[in-house]
């Protein structure tokens, strides 16, 4: 592997006007398909095999007037102060607006509130039930322009009025979040750097990498029924891990110049060993998430899969693209003008950063750390023990909008459960009475204490199946609800037995409980399925037996932390007024199983960066302790960027008003500040130092059937030493010393001291005489002009043999 991607970024640097346009031209094409695309969908839930499912299917072979997997609207009229909408002026403004539904684009029917009894008992408020022809997400323009001129000639007139349901459409969402995104990354890019080129590479090829994903996501669109969250994670994702990726590599890219190294060998040596470390990053990634499929809803799979593609998009666009781009960039990439006077005297070897001083207390004072640690965690999740999960309805909507209105409108006028109403099919072809069996269903539902109103049954055109109304008293979300929904059903199995006839609950209150359920009881296989497979590769990429397993109990604690932070904010209102949640209720369903994949992607990335390096100085000969040490001081500040920048990605949610985008922001900003800090960079070290020998323990068994991907770059390093050796004269020492792996290294040739900062140098490799390496090498080039392509200096020691290397590291092997 790592030699493989060591030929990859060299051809890359030195083709970089090729790859460039290869890449343009891949763009354009993509885009060209994309303009003609159909686009995502808003993607309703449908759990198949489920009996609201079931009972939809035959809705619509039995029923298809009514349209049963078609969009709803309810508009909800409320007279003036003090009047009534019974009274003949208010009375007709209603019925003129209800003629307006009538005559929309897509409608297959609207009930007359005076008609059908949807007039409160105080006559103040009431509401229009509209169906359409069509899904949710294909209710065109033309219909959504008449509910908003339903709005404003109702309210011309007096009247207030809101609309509901899944046929309205939602305000478009503020794209605030991904500009404070992108805004944040790149000021910790320059911190991180101290180079305005340095610090927008990543940034440059993120985006490019995202448009890439995004336009080929909506190209699939020709194909495959998406829904438009797959997009929105995408994005999110893409950017994400497009960002740590090309942070790593150029962070490394960075060392190995400052190692010596001339840009092009540079950039082959940054993705032999940092390229392993996102190719292994990745995988775990898109294993998370194409795990989604396993749930068997198919919003959830498209998310998924679409999110994965830009994982990979993203891990391609770093092997290939960035190495070109940092051909053009050459030497200038070092010229950081933005340093300040700490940052300049790590780089001199002066002093410690901050991150090696932690390492250094983690591993002096473990199992105090491990304990305070551990502790912490688990105050945090002793709120998830009581997680309470439901759908998001328009009770979740932001405060002030047309849906919220409209449900509180309803629930004052007629009580929480109008705003969820529950579908009764009662399937009767195979029984001897199907009247019967309907009256039957019809006095069952009528005696439940939690009902409040039900609509008497009508009959398909033969006459042998029913549909009937139940109306819940209580909220749809609440667990009230739920029972009565596994009530109604509990009561199917006497009515089959004395009748013949099967009894099923739909309707979109009772969809929504069967997700819920299925997200449920999907949660803990999915868990299985996606840490079983990571530790595989994990195990591959350490060849630890310990590092995956700690890797995996590590996640855990970080996603039971943040469901109990979500549980204490979302659900009892602790900080409620810090985050501007203005009421509480359960977490929304979808949110546990994306929380796992999404965050679990990313843990394991903070693991592979920062443990992969660990690995590579203990391969190269430090103790368990220096290891860690070591591996902190060249990617702790790496790592600490990146969640910097994950965190304030997802803390931008937070800005917006509706509770479900609020949710998932603090989920996921609380998720990786946990698992980045207090588990990657306290547990993980605190454990390894505790393990010492043992973290690297492999059975001699299991070492000889694991394959040995070299994730470290060993046997890269070894062959270009190899070849370095019989290419060059024999240099005259003038002393030895220690180097930063704990190998001696000539003294004439060392590198700069270890500075504490990403951009610390790796250990120097033997070098041909004549050749400037270290701080004396960096001045000559960057005093030349950062000409990426010009040798170090004028003399033959590069000779023929190590030409030949270039192209072929390994011939001796």
């Amino acid at each position: 592997m790592a030699t493989f991607l060591y030929r990859l970024g060299r051809l890359a640097f030195r083709r970089r006007r090729v790859v460039v346009m290869l890449w343009v031209a891949v763009l354009a094409a993509i885009g060209i398909g994309a303009m003609s695309a159909p686009g995502t969908s808003a993607g309703a839930l449908s759990v198949p095999g489920t009996q609201s499912q079931r009972a939809i299917d035959l809705l619509q072979k039995e029923f298809p007037q009514a349209s049963a997997d078609g969009a709803t609207a309810r508009v909800v009229f409320e007279a003036p102060s003090g009047q009534k909408l019974t009274s003949s002026a208010n009375k007709a403004e209603v019925e003129s607006l209800v003629a307006t539904l009538e005559k929309s684009p897509q409608v297959s029917g609207v009930t007359d509130p005076f008609t059908s009894g949807l007039v409160s008992k105080s006559g103040t408020i009431a509401y229009a039930q509209v169906s359409y022809k069509v899904a949710q997400a294909d209710v065109s323009g033309a219909a959504h322009a008449v509910q908003t001129d339903v709005v404003r000639q109702g309210e011309k007139a007096g009247l207030k009025v809101s609309l509901g349901g899944n046929a309205v459409k939602d305000k478009a969402a503020s794209k605030a979040a991904e500009l404070i995104g992108v805004g944040v990354a790149a000021i910790v890019l320059v911190i991180t750097f101290g180079s305005l080129i340095a610090a927008g590479l990543p940034l440059l090829t993120a985006i490019l990498g995202v448009a890439a994903a995004i336009l080929s996501v909506t190209l699939a669109t020709h194909f495959f029924d998406l829904a438009s969250a797959s997009t929105t994670l995408a994005l999110m994702l893409g950017l994400a891990v497009a960002i740590d990726y090309a942070l790593f590599i150029v962070s490394r890219y960075r060392n190995e110049i400052r190692d010596g190294h001339e840009p092009e060998e540079a950039c082959g040596r940054a993705l032999g060993t940092a390229g392993s470390a996102v190719v292994f990053a990745g995988l775990t990634v898109i294993v998370a998430l194409s795990g989604l499929s396993v749930i068997g809803i198919g919003t959830l799979t498209a998310m998924g899969l679409a999110s994965a593609f830009a994982v990979a998009v993203a891990v391609i666009i770093a092997l290939t693209l960035l190495p070109a781009v940092l051909g053009f960039a050459g030497m200038r990439i070092m010229k950081g003008k933005l340093h300040t006077r700490r940052m300049k005297a790590l780089e001199r070897g002066e002093g410690e950063s901050m991150g090696v001083r932690w390492a250094k207390f983690v591993t002096r004072n473990p199992v105090k750390v491990l304990a305070v640690s551990v502790a912490g965690l688990a105050v945090l999740a002793m709120p998830a023990m009581f997680l309470k999960m439901a759908l998001n309805d328009d009770s979740m909507k932001p405060p002030g909008s047309t849906q919220r209105v409209a449900y509180e409108t309803l629930s004052k006028g007629f009580g929480p459960g109008f705003n969820g109403p529950l579908t009764v099919v009662v399937d009767a072809r195979n029984s001897d009475d199907p009247k019967a069996a309907a009256q039957d269903a019809y006095t069952m539902l009528s005696k439940l204490d939690d009902v409040a109103v039900v609509r008497p049954a009508s009959f398909n055109q033969a006459g042998d199946v029913a549909l009937l109304g139940a109306v819940p008293k209580s909220a749809p979300t609440s667990e009230t609800t739920k029972n009565l929904v596994g009530e109604i059903r509990g009561h199917g199995a006497a009515l089959h037995q004395d009748t013949g006839a099967d009894l099923m609950v739909t309707g979109l209150t009772a969809v929504n409980i069967d997700v819920s359920t299925k997200l449920s009881d999907a949660l803990v296989p999915y868990l299985a399925i996606v840490v079983g497979l990571a530790l595989i590769l994990l195990l591959l990429v350490f060849r630890s037996v310990v590092i995956p397993l700690k890797a995996a109990l590590g996640f855990l604690f970080s996603v039971v932390s943040t469901l109990g932070v979500l549980v204490a904010v979302f659900q009892w209102g602790w900080l409620k007024d810090i985050f501007g949640v203005d009421q509480t209720g359960p977490i929304v369903s979808l949110l546990p199983i994306l929380l796992v994949g999404v965050v679990f992607g990313l843990a394991m990335d903070y693991e592979v960066f920062l443990v992969s390096r660990m690995r590579e100085e203990y391969v190269h000969g430090a103790g368990p302790k220096q290891a860690i040490v070591q591996g902190f001081r060249h990617s702790g500040r790496v790592v600490t960027a990146a969640a910097v920048i994950m965190v304030s990605v997802f803390s931008g949610f937070l800005l917006d008003d509706a509770v479900l985008i609020k949710s998932i922001g603090l989920g996921l900003a609380a998720a990786v500040f946990l698992d980045a800090f207090v588990v990657r960079m306290t547990i993980v070290p605190a454990v390894m130092a505790l393990l010492g020998q043992r973290s690297w323990t492999l059975p001699k068994w299991l070492d000889r059937i694991l394959p040995n991907v070299d994730v470290e770059g060993e046997k890269l390093r070894h062959a270009l030493e190899a070849e370095q050796t019989d290419s060059a004269p024999e240099p005259v020492l003038a002393g030895v010393h220690a180097g930063s792996d704990g190998h001696s290294v000539p003294q004439s040739f060392s590198s700069l001291p270890s500075s504490g900062v990403t951009d610390a140098p790796v250990p120097a490799q033997q070098a041909a005489p004549g050749k400037a390496r270290g701080l004396a090498g960096l001045k000559q080039r960057l005093a030349r002009g950062g000409d990426a392509n010009a040798p170090a200096d004028s003399t033959e020691s590069q000779a023929p043999a190590h030409r030949k290397l270039l192209k072929n590291p390994m011939r001796r092997r």
